[in-house]
Order: C-alpha cells, then sequence, then structure tokens
C-alpha cells in the first residue's frame, strides 16, 4: 500500500525471536486482563445474554474506530459513522432476527457505506469505499455470526465453547512455540510462529473442543469437539496471520492501546473474528438449534 506522500511504506521491522508469542508483552498484566475478559464473558452469558450482546458489541465497534484510525495513517478515509452503525446492525439484527436479520443489516448496510463516502468528494472514493465494504465483511459479517451462536436456546453453552477453544489455540501455541519452536511457519508474515506451536494449538484445541462439546452440548460427541478444535485451530491461525499482514501493510505493531498486555480490541479478536463462522457452521451440522 501507498503512503499518502507517494513511497511504499516499509514494514515494520521483524521482533526478536523470543520465547513470547507477542513480543515486549507484560505477561502478569496480558494473564489478568484475559482472566477479566473471561469473567466477564462468563457472568454475561449466564446471567442475561444480552449484556454479552452489548459487551461484543460495544468491543466491535470500538474495534472499528482502531481500524479507522489506522487507516488513517496511510491516507484511507474509512466511512466511519456507517461502518459503526452497520457493526451495531449486524450484531442485533442477527440476534433479534436470526440470518434474515443478518443478511439485512449486511445488505442495507453495503449501498449505505457507498452514499456516505460519495458525499465526501471523489478523490479515493474507491479506496475508501473498498476499505469500508471490507469493514462490513470482516467486522459486522463475522460478528453477526456470533449473535446467531448467542441467539440459540443454549446459546451460551455453544459461545463458551467457541471462546474457549478458540483461545486455547493461542495458550497452546505459546506454551509450544516457547519450549519447543524451531522451525517458522510464515518468517515474513509473523517471525514468531513456528510449526511446532502449531502442533501445540492443535493439540490444545483438539482436547478442549473433545471436552466441551458433549459436556456443554445436549446430543454432543467427544470425536465432534475434536473435529471441531482441529478446525479451529486452523481457522485461528488464519486469523492471526491475516491480521499480522494488515499490520505490516498498515506499518504499525499493534492497532490500539485499549487492553493492556494485548494491544488493541482488535489484536485480541483476530483468531475469533475467523473462527466464528467455523464453529457457527460446524455447531450447526452437529447440533442442531431448537
Amino acid at each position: 500500500m501507498e503512503a499518502a506522500h507517494g513511497r511504499e511504506t516499509a514494514p515494520p521491522p521483524a521482533d526478536p525471536p523470543t520465547s513470547s508469542g507477542r513480543a515486549g508483552r507484560n505477561l502478569p498484566v496480558a494473564v489478568a486482563v484475559g482472566a477479566g475478559l473471561g469473567a466477564l464473558v462468563l457472568v454475561s452469558l449466564y446471567t442475561i445474554k444480552e449484556i454479552f450482546l452489548g459487551v461484543m458489541t460495544f468491543f466491535l465497534a470500538y474495534g472499528v474506530r482502531e481500524l479507522s484510525q489506522a487507516f488513517r495513517a496511510q491516507g484511507i478515509r474509512l466511512p466511519q459513522v456507517p461502518s459503526m452503525a452497520a457493526v451495531v446492525a449486524a450484531l442485533v439484527a442477527a440476534y433479534v432476527a436470526g440470518m434474515f436479520g443478518l443478511l439485512a443489516a449486511v445488505a442495507l448496510a453495503v449501498p449505505a457505506l457507498l452514499v456516505w463516502r460519495m458525499f465526501i468528494g471523489t478523490r479515493g472514493y474507491v479506496r475508501d469505499s473498498t476499505a469500508g465494504l471490507f469493514i462490513v465483511a470482516y467486522v459486522a459479517l463475522m460478528g453477526g455470526i456470533v449473535s446467531l451462536m448467542l441467539s440459540a436456546d443454549d446459546g451460551a453453552q455453544r459461545i463458551v465453547i467457541f471462546i474457549a477453544v478458540t483461545v486455547s489455540s493461542d495458550i497452546g501455541g505459546y506454551f509450544a512455540g516457547a519450549f519447543l519452536g524451531r522451525h517458522k511457519m510464515a518468517p515474513i508474515i509473523s517471525p514468531k510462529k513456528t510449526w511446532e506451536g502449531f502442533a501445540g494449538s492443535a493439540l490444545a484445541c483438539m482436547l478442549v473442543g473433545a471436552g466441551l462439546v458433549p459436556w456443554l452440548l445436549d446430543g454432543g460427541r467427544l470425536w465432534q469437539g475434536a473435529l471441531l478444535g482441529a478446525a479451529v485451530v486452523c481457522a485461528a491461525t488464519a486469523g492471526d496471520l491475516v491480521e499480522s499482514v494488515i499490520k505490516r501493510d498498515l506499518g504499525i505493531k499493534d492497532l490500539g492501546t485499549l487492553l493492556p498486555g494485548h494491544g488493541g480490541v482488535m489484536d485480541r479478536l483476530d483468531s475469533l473474528i475467523v473462527a466464528a463462522p467455523v464453529v457457527w457452521l460446524l455447531l450447526e451440522l452437529f447440533v442442531r438449534t431448537t
């Protein structure tokens, strides 16, 4: 991508190899923030599910703000207001009206973004509108799929499985990569990712999935949970790499600073966003919603 002054922006320097999955992070702080977020998720899910919906909507809308600021540094004027509105509409519509509501919200968001940007001016229209459509697909649509899982009668259990299995990918990969990591997976994109770390992620995802699916879902089977875990580790790893590519293209290390020890909201949600449709689809195939 070219910067506003016309020169190609060089990618940020590769982080030096360390045992940490994210160089320079304060591990105790990161663990404390992660534990706090986990407690918030569990309390909201098992009291009033709409609280979780509100929390998720806030974080994803804030994530759009982070992306908007990152894009602006490269001269991209993201239509921020309609993009944030699209996220809110998609999540609420999916929760209230299911797949029809999600599709309607996303479909209406597209012309809204195009028209909104049209009145700002013609210069950079295609570039900026494309960034807005990227937000609709990457944040609004994926977030709406999480709302679909939440809206089921056993939605709390589905969300717990989704988050626990996806987060276990980070945890398993962190420890396996720290102690065993030798062979780089994608050195240009993410220098610290190793195949040994990926194997640790896969093992953790499959064990957690095999344990949670038969325990939390009526009719769930151990093999279904293991298969879910195998699919999630691929999606979560892809999501992490996609986020790394985005940040390298924009020439930044983190998308924000809201979450101490983690970076920005989108830095924390990268794996979850891409894993969401995979988990939703497999759970729909394995255990039908009621």
